[in-house]
């Protein structure tokens, strides 16, 4: 058996869960997210909890159940508490600013970056430098915090750029002075 499909998923108070048609959808304080269920693999609700079985032992349906019950699982964490992810900007001048619903980032270029925060997420700035990207959709989360990131990386000998709050940049020292 696939060990993280084999788990049943417990479904806390004021989350919903409806299967129908191969689609599972989850409704809860923080919105609502469905997702396909994967050729072959069925999901039902058994005594509270989300339970994904797999017709036989192929390494296909194995890989797919494992897959089914984690999307399935990140839904349900998604409605009931919601996913976060942090970003810090470094850097003299570098600064972020939340206008409406764009995100307003200076970050060394000649003119400044305006990103549409998309529907479904939130942005919070703090001192201008903390970012906080929150949504129900961690997939959705994980994504837009990576766009960010990606305008300009760490670099790796004065560590300017924007990074995960978690991240450690190994750092290089400079050229030898003669």
């Amino acid at each position: 058996m696939s060990r993280i499909g084999k788990q049943p998923i417990g479904i806390p108070d004021g989350v919903t869960i409806d299967i129908a048609g191969g689609e599972v959808v989850a409704k809860g304080p923080k919105g609502t997210l469905r997702c396909s269920v994967p050729e072959g693999i069925s999901a039902k609700l058994e005594d509270g909890n989300l339970v994904f079985v797999r017709p036989d032992d192929s390494k296909p349906s194995r890989a797919r159940h494992g897959l089914a019950r984690a999307l399935a699982n990140n839904m349900v964490v998604g409605v009931s508490t919601g996913f976060t992810k942090r970003l810090e900007i470094e850097g003299v001048g570098y600064r972020a600013d939340v206008k409406g619903k764009v995100l307003n980032l200076l970050l060394g270029f000649s003119h400044p970056i305006d990103m549409p925060i998309p529907e479904g997420l939130s942005v919070s700035v703090e001192a201008n430098t903390k970012l906080s990207i929150e949504g129900a959709d961690k997939q959705q989360v994980g994504q837009f915090a990576a766009d960010i990131r990606s305008l300009r990386p760490p670099e790796p000998y004065k560590g300017k750029g924007v990074r995960y709050e978690d991240e450690h940049i190994r750092r290089k020292v400079g050229k030898a002075g003669a």
